[in-house]
């Protein structure tokens, strides 16, 4: 609601109430105000019930998602076909913040090991902290699966630093080489934006993560 001139402007009443139940479920989505929830709502209307019915379809099969059991990614099944593929590397693991992050590493080819996401970021602001996410069975994979190599790929932010640096203090006790990605990333800059040639530079040029404490 707004004013302007001493007049009261109130949001348009849309002629339909199904348009109008559309238009607020999709405004509750990331990025999406209530006109770009109003356009797509339009255009599955302007496409027919057939694409609307697919759709709503596709989106009540995604609440049968589950987490995989290992790495704590997305999955049908129990494993995940990362966790799953007895070709891939079982003694590196890849820590990431999130299914996005896994997704753009497996774009790049650059990870043949297993991953594990945390599920977050360390972020007071947030209210988010270690136990929000799956630092604990993190270290309970370092000290009962004889893992070689641990690979911290989080964002180059204060909150992928600070988490970085609790997991480096939780897992010390292990004696497990714990390296991080090289800083091709910019600072402030997310994982899943950088380009495969950056993901795959900041890979190969890891360094233990002690360095990085002193550079």
């Amino acid at each position: 609601m707004g004013t302007n001139m001493g007049f009261t402007f109130m949001p348009m009443e849309l002629p339909s109430l199904a348009l109008e139940k559309a238009v607020r479920e999709l405004a509750k989505l990331p990025g999406i105000g209530r006109r770009s929830a109003l356009r797509l709502a339009l255009h599955l209307v302007r496409q027919g019930k057939q694409q609307s019915i697919d759709l709503g379809l596709s989106i009540e099969q995604l609440a049968e998602v589950s987490r995989c059991r290992t790495c704590h990614g997305i999955s049908d099944e129990l494993l995940c076909s990362i966790c799953s593929d007895s070709y891939r590397d079982q003694v590196t693991i890849c820590v990431v913040e999130s299914i996005r992050d896994v997704l753009a590493l497996e774009n790049s080819h650059i990870h043949r090991g297993t991953y594990h996401v945390l599920g977050g970021l360390i972020s007071p602001m947030d209210g988010l902290g270690p136990n929000d996410l799956t630092v604990d069975d993190l270290v309970s994979k370092a000290e009962n699966q004889g893992i070689k190599e641990i690979i911290l790929a989080l964002s180059a932010t204060m909150e992928g630093d600070t988490t970085a640096f609790y997991l480096h203090k939780r897992l010390q006790h292990t004696n497990i080489k714990l390296t991080a990605i090289a800083r091709g990333l910019p600072v402030g800059d997310s994982l899943e934006y950088a380009d495969d040639i950056t993901l795959s530079r900041s890979f190969q040029q890891r360094l233990p993560f002690e360095q990085t404490l002193r550079s």
